[in-house]
């Protein structure tokens, strides 16, 4: 097997870079370098070719083109042992070069800065660190090419070895190359197509680029049979500082329960218990404990193996109640010292810190349908005030009828269809997802506060859409609710308001709805 004889390096991230240089020129591996990289390695005291005394072309437009040259892409492409390409470069004096270190300039960080320029966002677009990659990638049966700095051990430890690496090597590092190129293209298409849209910057993408690099292995999906892993940025989101190992199934609950809370952000404590993507009790208090107590209340079990999310720092009161109970995960902006001493003697309970807020604005829900198909929105971030509502009925909702309706439909908006939330100052009372009638799940509401003991006498009934007929209301009056808040729209709506009136309830339209399927 030959040896790798020459090298070149251009980074922008030099972490890790000058130790894996020294191993090439221990090794004997000529350096060729650019710029900032060159005088890294040359500050380290090794010895580097600069790229424009190697072509003989000096750089230029800024540096916009220092690397596109023949002399670097010949280098790079020609087949080893292929007798018309050893040819060509013999005659035109391009010797090869065996191995590339590129990684890209930060696009993606740059436009990750509020208020970027377009000019910011143009400078930051690479096109001789992919052109090099690209080359190198294409060429693996011959070349090494390095796109991560997480890959220097493994290369370095090979070329220490053998004075080469493995053919099985250059492969896994060439789709990698293939793979970040793609990213980086398609982060720099969705940039500039929400800048050109102009006005209509939040327009969905005209074509789709879904690029992320693994985030971590999962031992299965959703049931043992089959196979699944994370991608993306989800570590950028969430801390683990304790238990077992995520499931699938925990980060799906976990996310809706992340988002969920996320509704009340800097509002007084409040606390989320989800199972299944579902909340089963939300409640706030003046403390996390009383929070806790109040969210508790709705449903004593199905909490049991389920998701529980806090807007403030978990502390040991809240976290003395929560361990009476079995939980697969609590998201807390932060722990107490002493609750997270508590809840880490529970060896398989996961604590995550939330390192910022999952529910970002502007981004995109993606769903896969089968077919190689995906479905696209925007997130569901509306919010509705007191100001945003319309009064519909003869009785208007009280300030404290109000206030929880507007708690309840923060609620009922993280519920799957057809939901139903009865809420009450500060707390639910009774939760009804996912029926195919909307009748079906107030009645499942209705009987869940039954089984909880939990009076709606006085309660409001939210409903994520409107009601289509007035049974649904009816049966909400019948239960005991005073208020009811939901879309309207219906072509019935005059015979639920009419209903209304005649129970004395008092009704508000929010004119959105809240379809979560």
């Amino acid at each position: 097997m030959a040896t790798i004889q020459r090298a070149l390096l251009s980074v922008f991230d030099k972490s890790g870079l000058v130790p894996f240089a020294q191993t090439l020129a221990t090794a004997g591996v000529e350096l060729i370098s650019t710029g900032g990289t060159a005088k890294a390695l040359r500050e380290a005291g090794l010895k580097v070719i600069e790229l424009a005394d190697y072509t003989g072309f000096p750089e230029m437009l800024d540096g916009r083109v220092k690397t596109l040259h023949p002399k670097v892409h010949g280098g790079l492409l020609h087949i080893r042992g292929n007798a018309e390409h050893e040819a060509a470069v013999a005659r035109h004096g391009i010797p090869p070069i065996d191995l590339v270190v590129v990684n890209l300039y930060p696009f993606e960080q740059t436009v990750a800065k509020p208020n970027v320029t377009l000019h910011d966002a143009i400078e930051n677009i690479d096109i001789g660190g992919p052109s090099m990659l690209r080359s190198a990638a294409k060429n693996h049966d011959s070349v090494t090419v390095i796109v991560d700095p997480a890959d220097y051990a493994e290369v370095a430890a090979q070329v220490q070895a053998n004075g080469n690496t493995t053919l099985e090597l250059r492969r896994q590092l060439a789709a990698k190359v293939y793979a970040r190129t793609s990213a980086y293209d398609a982060a720099i298409a969705s940039h500039l197509a929400k800048v050109f849209a102009g006005e209509n910057a939040s327009a969905l993408p005209p074509a789709l680029g879904i690029q992320a690099k693994l985030a971590q292995p999962l031992r299965y999906g959703e049931n043992p049979h089959q196979k699944a892993a994370l991608y993306g940025g989800f570590g950028e989101f969430f801390k683990q500082l304790h238990g077992k190992e995520l499931s699938y199934n925990n980060i799906l609950d976990l996310t809706a329960a992340a988002n969920l809370i996320a509704e009340f952000d800097g509002e007084r404590p409040t606390l989320a218990i989800l199972k299944h993507t579902n909340p089963c009790g939300v409640g706030q208090g003046a403390t996390l404990r009383e929070a806790w107590d109040n969210a508790f209340a709705t449903d004593k079990q199905a909490p049991f193996g389920g998701i529980i999310a806090v807007n403030q720092p978990l502390d040991l009161a809240c976290a003395e109640a929560i361990s009476e109970i079995f939980s697969e995960v609590i998201v807390a902006p932060d722990f107490t010292p002493d609750a997270a001493a508590l809840l880490q003697k529970k060896k398989n309970l996961r604590l995550l810190k939330v390192l910022k807020n999952p529910a970002t604005p502007g981004a995109f829900d993606i769903r896969s349908v089968g077919a190689d198909s995906f479905l696209v929105q925007e997130r569901d971030t509306r919010l509705v005030t007191a100001v945003d509502v319309k009064m519909v009925t003869n009785r208007k909702p009280t300030e404290a009828e109000m206030q929880a309706m507007l708690f309840g439909w923060r609620i009922v908006k993280h519920v799957k269809s057809n939901a139903i939330v009865y809420a009450g100052a500060g707390r639910t009372l009774g939760i009804g997802a996912g029926q195919m009638s909307r009748v079906d799940s107030s009645r499942i509401a209705v009987w869940k506060a039954g089984e909880a003991n939990l009076s709606l006498n006085g309660s409001v009934v939210c409903s994520d859409a409107f009601f289509p007929f007035a049974d649904g209301l009816i049966a909400a009056a019948k239960a005991g609710a005073t208020a009811a808040i939901q879309p309207g729209g219906s072509m019935r709506d005059e015979e639920v308001i009419a209903a209304a009136n005649e129970h004395n309830i008092a009704m508000v339209f929010t004119g959105l709805r809240h379809f979560r399927h």
